[in-house]
């Protein structure tokens, strides 16, 4: 089991990856200032979307998966 320390640093590094660092530090400030339920979020995401297709809907862009 990893520590919680070690978790916030590989979220970080996963969201900055994934978002960039602007959109990264967006995304906390986000979640930090609004009531935010991940079990329920995350009922509401299809497992065999493409990690590209959430990350596009997590921007707002229009883009679809056509994988």
């Amino acid at each position: 089991m990893i520590t919680d320390t070690e978790i916030r640093v590989k979220g970080v590094q996963i969201l900055a990856q994934y978002l960039g660092n602007i959109e990264m530090e967006r995304f906390i400030a986000l979640i930090q200032r609004e009531p935010f339920d991940y079990t329920k979020w995350r009922q509401n995401i299809d497992a065999d979307e493409s990690i590209e297709n959430i990350s596009s809907k997590a921007r707002g862009d229009d883009v679809h998966d056509h994988a």
